[in-house]
């Protein structure tokens, strides 16, 4: 096959890097994601047979970069973005006009309003008191600022955004909080095609730890770990991959 052939991009999914010993394959599909996570979910949609699949992002960020749901929002997908920090869902709103943004956490009860503790480095802001502490302590991260944010059930949200049924993807990354939203799930009602959790403590010192409590769970409830990228771990509906 001639060269000029080869490179033909539109023709074939890839570009080619030109090596000391020839040329290289590699994907041109951009990633969004902290570590390629989204790349790992657009395949596994693919062989799921989920063409356009609706997403529940929780701690969702900001609106493209470190994003686990942007690829499939410019694939044509939609769903719903949770950001409790008001300044981040002027972003969001404003970058991704087709989804629904909600100014509010996630926890295990409702309240009218819960301390949200804006930490210096967007990212690491969070609900948990605990955590804080940590990160002050262990970290170079300072506390920026205290707000007042509603928190809301999961339930709710599925209920009123899902007719109550689940978002075929669950991103989740709340700093301190995934666990406690996981455990508040009916699985047995409830239940994503996939699920991206955050599965590494935060660290400045190389002492991270796996939470492997949360992947034991995952696995309890029927869901089997299809990758893992040490920061993020990805399940997979066990009962839904075996029937695709």
């Amino acid at each position: 096959m001639k060269l000029k052939s080869i490179l033909n991009i539109k023709k074939y999914p890839f570009y080619f890097k030109i090596l000391k010993n020839g040329f290289f394959p590699v994907s041109y599909k951009k990633s969004y994601s902290q570590l390629g996570e989204d790349l790992i979910i657009d395949f596994i949609f693919k062989n799921l047979k989920i063409q356009k699949p609706t997403y529940l992002d929780i701690g969702t960020n900001h609106p493209i970069k470190i994003n686990n749901t942007y690829l499939f929002y410019k694939q044509g997908s939609t769903g719903v973005c949770i950001e409790p920090n008001p300044e981040l869902c002027k972003i969001i709103k404003n970058k991704r006009k087709k989804d629904t943004v909600l100014n509010i956490g996630i926890g295990k009860e409702e309240k009218t309003n819960i301390d949200f503790f804006m930490m210096n480095t967007d990212v690491l802001s969070t609900f948990s008191k605990e955590e804080v502490n940590y990160l002050i302590k262990n970290t170079k991260q300072t506390l920026k600022e205290i707000i007042k944010v509603p928190l809301k059930h999961i339930d709710n949200i599925l209920q009123d955004n899902f007719n109550g049924e689940a978002p075929n993807f669950l991103s989740l990354d709340t700093e301190g909080f995934d666990f406690e939203i996981l455990k508040s799930i009916n699985f047995k009602k409830v239940r994503p095609e996939i699920i991206c959790v955050e599965t590494l403590t935060y660290t400045e010192n190389r002492t991270e730890r796996k939470e492997i409590e949360v992947i034991d769970f995952m696995k309890e409830v029927g869901y089997f770990v299809y990758a893992d990228t040490y920061i993020n771990t990805i399940f997979v509906d066990k009962q839904k991959w075996l029937n695709r």
